[in-house]
């Protein structure tokens, strides 16, 4: 379960670190529950809310649209497209347990990663300890798994210490920038990022953006994203 461990005022605002509090039953229990109905489908994401924006895409929102621009991307020598796909569903999956933490949030880098590691950790040990032979206890207590997202189904069905693996290998993989698959996701991230600031109208993620995508398609879909932004500039001036 999360709770927040340590409270500092910093700035004169509070500061809340997140930690993980394992449970040896309501902690499996709470684990595998975010982890098949979804939480990301709920779970607003905090840039957005602390922007002061209305009704917020969610985590799943996010990751589901980067997962299409890994689908619908022209072809890339040496790019594995079903493996790009897959870690654009992973990278942001422990945030079900740990929520969206942002710089603004005034965790550490190295802190943010520790904390993600544990929760993707604690999902997968739950998922490879049964979901099968839990699903009779779960299920008398009245635990909704008709939630179950095709996308997760379709990672986890029969699940098995490989499948497992596979789910921390694509998230490290992603975390540490490590191949040209990563690359490549690392700028949809931020491509759909400014992608959803031009919906809503709001200037400041392009600025943290700038300058920052590897890829040339990251590079070419971030200028034309920054071409339509200036034309509606021009526009209201106008």
């Amino acid at each position: 379960m999360v709770e927040p461990v340590n409270q500092n005022m910093v700035g004169g605002q509070k500061q809340v670190w997140w930690g993980i509090k394992k449970c040896r039953h309501a902690g499996v229990v709470r684990a595998e529950n975010k982890w098949s109905c979804g939480m990301e489908k709920t779970t607003k994401r905090k840039g957005w809310i602390n922007h002061g924006i209305k009704g917020p895409e969610s985590i799943a929102h996010h990751m589901y649209r980067m997962a299409l621009m890994a689908l619908i991307a022209g072809d890339v020598p040496g790019i594995n497209r079903e493996r790009c796909i897959k870690i654009a569903i992973v990278h942001d999956v422990a945030e079900a347990i740990v929520g969206d933490i942002t710089p603004a949030d005034g965790v550490p880098k190295v802190e943010k990663s520790r904390l993600e590691q544990a929760a993707l950790n604690e999902m997968c040990n739950v998922l490879g300890g049964g979901m099968r032979v839990r699903r009779g206890r779960l299920k008398k207590r009245k635990i909704n798994h008709q939630c179950t997202s095709m996308i997760m189904e379709s990672m986890t069905n029969d699940v098995d210490a490989t499948k497992n693996v596979l789910a921390r290998e694509l998230w490290r993989e992603y975390e540490d920038n490590a191949s040209l698959e990563a690359n490549l996701v690392k700028d949809f991230d931020k491509v759909e990022m400014i992608l959803q600031a031009l919906e809503y109208e709001t200037d400041e993620f392009f600025l943290s953006t700038a300058g920052k995508f590897q890829t040339e398609i990251g590079k070419s879909w971030a200028a034309e994203i920054n071409s339509r932004r200036n034309s509606r500039l021009t526009k209201k001036l106008n």
